[in-house]
């Protein structure tokens, strides 16, 4: 080949690859939603109070599927007698139990044949900025899963809750244990005051909120909860700034790649996710601050609400509990503090590479523990 062919070839590939990066560029930023792979799952919508709603996955219609690591695992026919309700946490919307085809929690759950419901909190309005956390693991969680059971047949239930959605799953075990039959949580918080960097500072925190309680008789509770209201973008920022690196990394990596289609794709799935996270109400966000950052009630064992009707020692049924080496936002130590104060009998705590999201839908959680998830949980059925 001559040098002037080679030249010529060489432009031509160069002005193709500028031709895809403007394409991926102007897709990425007006039609993101053709670009998204999450969500695809079917499911069906079996309850729905106007915010919170249940969601049904059916069996799955192949015989087979395929995980990100190639790994193919059989659809099992015979479905396992506990169901699996998945109780997300708050702020976050539910692509990221459905993130990828490849990588998809509830496409995995659902082929090791558990009948497998979703909580979906929904969307708060201001108008409900008065919701507390109570409202959530002693009145919503209870109603859904009174749903699961008159839909599926069966009494007692498996939980899989992750951070906020373990909490919610650990307090209602407490107040009504004989329901779950076992208990996965994933990243849940429990020992605020024992959590790394952040466990400092709610410390801190609590002297200075116990010194303005003394002094002027003021608390997080005395505000009005619209004036507490975290809205959606807040806590997406929040969140990446837990780890902005990561973030800075993300979209450096996206400007290095935009001739990458498939790059293009899976950016914008994970941004499907980060972007478009939900407001915490201000009661909810007035519970955070009295009952968790500063009084530390779950530290101590106790439930975070008003008067609760039992503590954590009601706690009876099997834990698989999970946590994040990586995770500022719950160490392990954090969510392992719950052995303190349950009285199950049957307490396996794992501890894996991640952060607070990739514990619970990273390549890292599909090698490590969705398998051990299953088979935990089928060993117990």
């Amino acid at each position: 080949m001559s040098l002037l062919s080679a030249t010529r070839d060489r432009l031509g590939r160069e002005i193709a690859r500028s031709r895809a990066r403007l394409r991926h560029l102007r897709q990425r930023v007006f039609d993101r939603e053709a670009l998204v792979q999450a969500g695809h799952t079917p499911f069906e919508v079996i309850h729905t109070d106007g915010l919170v709603s249940l969601r049904y996955y059916p069996p799955l219609a192949e015989s087979e599927i395929e995980l990100a690591d190639g790994t193919r695992v059989d659809v099992a026919q015979t479905p396992q007698r506990t169901p699996l309700v998945i109780v997300p946490p708050l702020a976050v919307n539910m692509l990221i139990y459905d993130l990828f085809p490849q990588r998809s929690l509830v496409r995995y759950l659902r082929a090791r044949g558990f009948e497998l419901y979703l909580v979906d909190w929904g969307r708060p309005t201001r108008a409900q900025d008065d919701l507390q956390l109570a409202d959530y693991f002693d009145r919503f969680l209870p109603a859904a899963l009174d749903r699961v059971r008159a839909h599926s047949g069966v009494e007692r239930l498996n939980l899989h809750g992750w951070s906020f959605g373990g909490l919610f799953s650990l307090c209602h075990a407490a107040i009504a244990p004989e329901g779950i039959a076992n208990l996965v949580l994933v990243g849940a918080p429990v020992d605020y005051h024992d959590n790394g960097v952040l466990g400092e500072r709610y410390k801190a925190l609590a002297r200075a909120g116990h010194w303005t309680h003394d002094k002027t008789g003021l608390t997080a509770h005395n505000m009005p909860p619209t004036l507490l209201r975290s809205p959606g973008v807040l806590n997406s920022l929040v969140f990446k700034a837990t780890s902005p690196m990561a973030a800075i990394r993300s979209y450096a990596g996206l400007a290095a790649n935009l001739h990458d289609e498939d790059y293009v794709s899976n950016h914008a799935t994970n941004a499907a996710f980060l972007d478009d996270m939900v407001a915490y109400p201000g009661g909810v966000v007035a519970d955070f601050i009295d009952y968790l950052w500063i009084d530390n009630m779950l530290g101590e064992g106790r439930l975070p609400m008003p008067d609760p009707p039992a503590d954590l020692s009601n706690v009876q049924a099997p834990i698989l509990n999970i946590s994040g080496r990586g995770d500022p936002i719950v160490t392990p130590s954090c969510s392992q503090a719950m052995t303190r104060f349950v009285s199950s009998d049957d307490v396996t705590c794992r501890t894996i590479r991640g952060g607070h999201v990739g514990i619970v839908s990273s390549e890292t959680a599909l090698a490590e523990t969705w398998g051990e998830i299953a088979d935990w949980l089928i060993a117990r059925d």
